[in-house]
């Protein structure tokens, strides 16, 4: 399975094979720069994605709990989602998505 990320820089990362049950800790493990505070509870928006429109249809609907946790995020969008909410499974092979702003170390150092 491969998963591509789109860092806050634009740059695209490969995630080949990830071993992790999500997304977010997919992410974490690639070393990408992710706040995700609460560590995949959904319960602080900080691991906010935008997931490629393709694949919006492809993935599980959001609970209750992540929807009305994104309804908190900066920059929401029709297809945002909570990485953390996000497991992988070789029904998402070529999954697409981009960092939220926000969500990078980076970002919220500068802020």
């Amino acid at each position: 399975m491969k998963v591509l990320v789109y860092d806050e820089t634009g740059r695209a990362v490969q995630l080949d094979e990830p071993a992790s049950k999500t997304l977010m800790q997919a992410i974490r493990d690639a070393g990408l720069h992710i706040v995700a505070q609460c560590g995949g509870s959904a319960s602080c928006g900080t691991c906010h994605v935008y997931v490629e429109d393709a694949w919006c249809v492809k993935l599980e609907p959001p609970s209750e709990i992540e929807a009305a946790m994104l309804d908190f995020v900066e920059a929401r969008s029709e297809n945002s989602r909570l990485s953390c909410q996000i497991e992988l499974s070789e029904d998402i092979d070529g999954l697409t998505v981009t960092l939220a702003p926000g969500s990078s170390l980076r970002n919220s150092a500068e802020s």
